[in-house]
């Protein structure tokens, strides 16, 4: 069975909540985002509010976790007294530089747990060296994918 655009619509926007909020982020900062992506336009802090069915404490919440992260920005229309949001114009690129300090540092922590270790230690500093190249590992990886959105 299809879905019409709009039940389609409604579907895409709660699994971007729910991603989101997977991801440790608030599920209504999902459903902005979620909101934004599809609808592809500038959309009023009252109309985000009122097409979510959320208080509007809630979506000031939102816009500014997602405004932080640079995956939506702030824009003022001409005439209008409420603010108006929409897409950043490189959010994917925001989340993978995100993606790529969460692994920086959790490299980090392990290297100063490694640094702990004792030498004589030699089963548990490789088990804790292999974990810290893991994420070193990731880290150039996502090195290359910011490379190539970038170019």
């Amino acid at each position: 069975m299809r879905h019409t655009l709009e039940e389609t619509r409604s579907a895409f926007i709660e699994k971007i909540g729910l991603k989101a909020q997977a991801d440790g982020l608030p599920r209504i900062a999902g459903r902005v985002l979620g909101l934004l992506i599809w609808d592809g336009t500038a959309v009023s802090f009252a109309s985000l509010a009122d097409q979510l069915m959320v208080s509007r404490g809630s979506i000031s919440s939102a816009t500014r976790i997602l405004l932080e992260r640079r995956l939506i920005k702030r824009i003022a229309k001409a005439g209008e007294r409420q603010d108006f949001f929409q897409l950043s114009d490189a959010p994917y690129v925001s989340m993978m530089e995100a993606t790529k300090i969460s692994l920086d540092n959790a490299k980090d922590e392990i290297d100063a747990t490694l640094n702990d270790i004792p030498d004589a230690q030699t089963e548990i500093k490789a088990r804790v060296a292999a974990y810290a190249d893991f994420y070193g590992k990731m880290s150039k990886a996502v090195d290359g994918i910011l490379t190539d959105m970038r170019s």
